[in-house]
């Protein structure tokens, strides 16, 4: 046994150098013949460097190697491993392809694959007495790596080193799996003898070189550093015998010599051709638009027609009155910061052919003169009348300058109040909107009005006046109090106009009640006695005692207790100055109400009547009251107590 294992050794070394020679058969005359031919070369690629015609490389490299595609063989080299019984993986022979991607200068991508024929030997027997286990294996790897280069793309010589990544299967031949799983070998654990996958990390060095246009030679060495495979074999003696323990590192080294064949462009020298003259440009014509020209706001001045009859790109630069301005376009915007005239200038400039100068052009010098911007002004602001009663209207007038470079609008705001048109410089205002509080208290207000005028520039002026206001409140109108013929008594109907209607209102202060009585023609006094008590101030009085008498001395009369003070009364006999309001229940205005028989009335007795008013204090009294009769004398108070509380 130990014969045959030498005997395999022995193969597998020859295969080795079998194709490390083929590999040295073909690279080393490649090699000798690139250096032979070096001095050649670099001469040659001296004078493509300096080509006698002016002119230019065209895209490529000084020698194609934008893509690589090789093959190679040599020998796989592996160190042992002592965990456990100890195995050893025997050198042999390797061969392989790869493909190279130089897609930058320095910097390449290889992906690669290769074949190895190997022996596996452990190195300790399972059991006393019995042969060292081993078995022919096959080894395929693929691999990707970085390619960093020491010469540029194109050079004849690139030593250069990798780095990358492989996926390595070592694979026992068909007979090895067979044999472990028979005996002698299946009763120590063999039976489970498989293929292997295991990721390694890769890292080496060679050196190309070129003895062709298309072919070149390569020389390197690869290390592939993995975790030593197990085969699938038991990591204990727990399977019987034969085991490989788990975690140990394995090395695989492949030196190894090729032949790559080289795909890309090579770059051939361009020679220019003797340029001519381009065609002149077109300096092209300026101008502003239509419109006034202001300072302060932007001006475009826009150049038309300019252009390059070759078809080139045009470079403008432009001048306002002699200082450049603008930018490398073809228009220009500038805001001038003072009225005068101005003279904008264009420049073009386009490329000519290679050698010759930049042409250039110049379009129309262009005029422009700027008028002055002014401040707006509001001068004359007045309200015609300044001072008016509440509800009347008041002529507000402002005048308004504005200028040439400014566009204005006016405005009139008021504290209270408001306007016809507020924009308008000449307009009214309403006083209806001036608020009052409620009551019959004579009031006055001075409103504030201001008048603006703003500019588009942001400019403005304003003016401010006053307006004064007064409040005088109307008097407010009552229902009459309707009696019947020849009657003073005032009726259900009459005494809730007085009690319900005018009771509650005449409780603010600032009102005084004002009782105006009435006869009919039919009832005018005839007597001595009729005269002295007629019935225009009998129903005055009654109406009088209805809202001040109270609850009277029994506490329980239904009478209301308005202030005495503040009750004005008149009687007019027949006099009908005021229009007529009667007050009538049982109408839309007014429920029913149920009266004493003789009580009721209706519209024909309107002229019977006690005029009911509400008059703000120190106002105006209405034009029926004459004047206001004095309750004070004894004669009066005395009707007054018999009175009482009238039912």
């Amino acid at each position: 046994m130990k014969d045959s294992i030498r005997s395999k050794t022995a193969v597998a070394w020859r295969r080795s150098l079998l194709a490390v020679g083929l590999t040295a058969a073909l690279v080393v005359p490649a090699f000798a013949q690139t250096a032979q031919a070096d001095t050649k070369s670099e001469a040659k690629k001296a004078s493509q460097a300096t080509p006698t015609a002016k002119g230019h490389w065209g895209p490529g490299d000084a020698l194609p190697d934008k893509v690589e595609l090789g093959v190679f063989g040599g020998v796989s080299l592996f160190s042992p491993v002592n965990a456990g019984l100890g195995y050893q993986l025997k050198s042999s022979g390797v061969f392989g392809e790869k493909v190279t991607a130089n897609l930058w200068k320095y910097f390449g991508i290889e992906a690669f694959q290769d074949n190895s024929f190997n022996r596996f030997d452990m190195k300790s027997p399972a059991a006393a007495g019995l042969t060292k286990y081993s078995f022919d294996s096959r080894i395929f790897q693929e691999g990707v790596s970085g390619v960093i280069y020491g010469k540029e793309r194109g050079s004849r010589w690139r030593p250069y080193l990798t780095v990358g990544i492989a996926a390595e299967n070592f694979v026992p031949t068909g007979d090895a799996k067979s044999a472990a799983k028979s005996a002698p070998w299946v009763q120590y654990g063999t039976y489970s003898l498989n293929n292997i996958l295991v990721p390694a990390f890769t890292f080496g060095g060679g050196i190309k070189s070129r003895f062709g246009e298309r072919w070149g030679a390569d020389l390197f060495i690869r290390d592939s550093l993995s975790k030593a495979p197990t085969y699938g074999l038991p990591d204990t003696t727990a399977g019987g015998g034969i085991y490989i323990p788990r975690g140990s590192k394995e090395n695989h080294v492949v030196i190894a010599g090729g032949l790559n064949y080289y795909f890309g462009a090579k770059r051939e020298w361009i020679a220019d051709k003797t340029p001519d003259n381009l065609a002149p440009l077109n300096g092209g014509t300026l101008s502003a638009g239509s419109g006034t020209l202001c300072q302060g706001k932007a001006i475009v001045v826009r150049a038309t027609g300019a252009s390059d009859p070759a078809g080139r790109e045009l470079t403008y630069h432009w001048t306002v009155n002699g200082q450049p301005a603008g930018g490398n376009s073809p228009e220009l915007s500038f805001t001038p910061d003072h009225a005068g005239n101005y003279a904008v200038a264009l420049n073009v400039e386009a490329p000519n052919n290679p050698g010759l100068p930049v042409r250039t052009a110049a379009a129309n010098t262009l005029a422009l003169g700027v008028q002055e911007y002014k401040a707006p002004t509001v001068t004359g602001c007045q309200a015609v009348p300044a001072e008016l009663g509440y509800g009347d209207p008041s002529k507000v007038d402002a005048t308004v300058t504005g200028s040439a470079c400014s566009t204005t609008s006016f405005q009139w705001t008021a504290n209270e109040g408001s306007f016809a048109d507020p924009s308008a410089a000449s307009t009214t205002f309403d006083s209806k909107a001036v608020k009052f509080e409620q009551g019959g208290k004579i009031q006055a207000k001075t409103v504030a009005v201001n008048g603006k005028v703003t500019d588009d520039r942001g400019g403005s002026a304003s003016c401010d006046l006053q307006v004064k206001v007064n409040y005088i409140p109307n008097a407010i109108r009552l229902s009459d109090i309707i009696f019947s013929k020849g009657s003073a008594r005032v009726n259900n109907c009459g005494k809730r106009i007085l009690l319900e209607d005018l009771a509650p209102k005449a409780s603010d202060p600032d009102y005084d009640v004002v009782l105006i009585g009435h006869y009919d023609k039919d009832e005018a006094p005839k007597t001595k006695l009729q005269k002295a008590n007629s019935l225009d101030r009998q129903r005055a009085l009654n109406a009088y005692s209805v809202l001040t008498a109270g609850a009277g001395k029994s506490g329980k009369a239904t009478c209301a207790n308005v202030d005495k003070t503040r009750v004005k009364v008149d009687w007019v006999a027949e006099d009908q100055t005021d229009d007529k309001q009667p007050g009538l229940c049982g109408t839309s205005a007014r429920a029913a109400t149920k009266e004493r028989r003789g009580s009721a009335v209706s519209t024909a007795d309107e002229n019977r009547r006690v005029e009911v008013w509400l008059v703000p204090k120190g106002t105006k009294l209405p034009a029926g009251f004459k004047e206001s009769q004095d309750l004070s004398s004894k004669k009066v108070q005395g009707e007054l107590k018999r009175l009482g509380c009238p039912k």
